[in-house]
Order: C-alpha cells, then sequence, then structure tokens
C-alpha cells in the first residue's frame, strides 16, 4: 500500500458460531431492539477508494453481509482458519469470478489449503465441471506463511500466528491496522510485530469464565494494553454481552464492534 493510500475497514460479521441472535434463545441480547445487538458470524472487508478490496472470511451469512454493504467487487480473500463459520460461505463468491472473468485470490496457511481442496471438491478439483447453464465459483489459492510479507491487491499484508486450541490461525498486520480473531493466546513474534499499530482488532467472547481457544473480555483488554494501540475494537462476540453494556464498561481506548460499523484509518505506512 502506498503511503496516503485511503484505506477503511467495515466489519461484515462480528457474531460466534451461533450468532446472535442464536436459534431459539430469548435472553436480553437475543431479543434486544438495539441494532447493533444483531451479530453474523465473522467477516470484515478491507477496501480503497480506488476500488480494490479484500474480504476476511467467508461465513454462511456472506452473501446478505455483502449485499447490506453494497459491495460490487472483491479481488481477494484472507481465510484466517477454516472453521464453518468463517468459511461456509465461500460459494457466494462465484458472483465475483462470473463478472470479473477471472479467479479470485484466496490466501491461506498450506494446511488450510489441502483441507480446502478435500473439503470443496466441486470447487477446487477441476475434472468436477458444472451443468449446463450452471457455474461455479473459481479460485485460485495462494499460500501464506506467518512472518512472510505478501502483496495482495496492491498492498502489503505481513501474516501472523495466533494459537486456536489445536489451530494456528492467521491474522495480520496491514499498515496501521492490526487484526486477529479467534485467537486464545499470541506467541512473542506477533507481539512484536504489531508493537506501533493505531488500530487493532480482536477477538473478545464474554465477561467472565475463561474459554479455551478465544479470549474472554478480561483477556483481549489485557491483550490490547500490552499491544498499546490508540484504539482496539473487540469482535466475535457472543450473546452474553450486549453492545451498549460492554461499550459502558470498557476502557476509553476500546470498543465492541457492530455489524456495518465502518472505520477510516489513518493514511501511511508504520
Amino acid at each position: 500500500m502506498a503511503a496516503g493510500d485511503p484505506l477503511r475497514l467495515t466489519f461484515l460479521g462480528t457474531g460466534t458460531s451461533f450468532g446472535v441472535p442464536v436459534i431459539g434463545c430469548r435472553c436480553a441480547v437475543c431479543t434486544s431492539k438495539d441494532p447493533r445487538d444483531r451479530r453474523t458470524r465473522h467477516a470484515a472487508l478491507l477496501s480503497w477508494d480506488d476500488g480494490r478490496s479484500v474480504l476476511i472470511d467467508t461465513p454462511p451469512e456472506l452473501r446478505l453481509q455483502l449485499i447490506r454493504e453494497g459491495v460490487e467487487r472483491v479481488d481477494a480473500v484472507w481465510y484466517t482458519h477454516l472453521h464453518a463459520d468463517h468459511l461456509h460461505g465461500i460459494d457466494d463468491l462465484r458472483i465475483f469470478s462470473l463478472r470479473s472473468r477471472r479467479s479470485v485470490d484466496a490466501y491461506a496457511s498450506e494446511d488450510a489449503r489441502a483441507v480446502l481442496r478435500r473439503r470443496f471438491d466441486y470447487i477446487f478439483n477441476p475434472s468436477i465441471r458444472p451443468g449446463q447453464a450452471s457455474s461455479k465459483p473459481q479460485i485460485c489459492l495462494r499460500t501464506l506463511r506467518a512472518g512472510q510479507i505478501r502483496r495482495i491487491a496492491g498492498a502489503d499484508f505481513l501474516p501472523l500466528e495466533a494459537v486456536h486450541g489445536s489451530l494456528r490461525v492467521l491474522g495480520f498486520r496491514l499498515g496501521v491496522l492490526g487484526y486477529l480473531t479467534d485467537a486464545k493466546e499470541l506467541p512473542g513474534e506477533t507481539f512484536a510485530a504489531l508493537r506501533g499499530v493505531d488500530i487493532l482488532v480482536l477477538n473478545a467472547l464474554w465477561w467472565g469464565s475463561p474459554h479455551p481457544t478465544h479470549l474472554n473480555v478480561e483477556e483481549a483488554v489485557e491483550t490490547a494494553r500490552q499491544i498499546g494501540a490508540r484504539q482496539t475494537y473487540l469482535t466475535h462476540l457472543t450473546h452474553r454481552v450486549p453492545h451498549a453494556e460492554l461499550d459502558a464498561q470498557l476502557p476509553g481506548w476500546i470498543s465492541p464492534a457492530y455489524d456495518g460499523l465502518r472505520i477510516e484509518l489513518p493514511d501511511g505506512e508504520p
């Protein structure tokens, strides 16, 4: 990304794998009238004024998220990891390859690429052809390696690893932005790479009881404090945290994100 290129981050989905409202739940958050308490599964969009965009994950609600935000172009996809709530809207990429008449670049770790090929054989096996008057997504898989800068849609992304149970997820640093979701622990190299970010995105499930594979709110606040970003946004939130209540209880330099939130990022490289 050249210095001075305007960049914005749009939170497409800020919920966990159940989403909010949760099916069959009548709790205060699931029945809330506050639109910020409606959380679809995790996704975000990075976009530039010249039309370029990079999608982070493809959750089951992807089509609805993109329509809601008026998104007409996706140049590349960054997969943090392959849990269903981050992946199973992959077929919605089909419209972008159809319109552009070229493949959409999808970036994932080497291990994740192998899983993608198995799980979505109909997409990645060239011998499987769609029927007459039908189509399938055209996706070109590309490899991410933690610590190795990757140029995507004209911008330099630094992949950063986080521990998510037995998995390693890949967040990134892009200029003054650090982005991590579904993290439980951050390796020392990731902490070091995030020093100096202005805007940080972190996952946080709820207040209180620790979770084995995700940060809770207290852990996310402490992690953000150690990194020292000017502003941190929490995503991947459950129905146990009402938006307004969480916002009031957090330090002023941390805010809960919500579906549709747009952030204009400071210009320039770190």
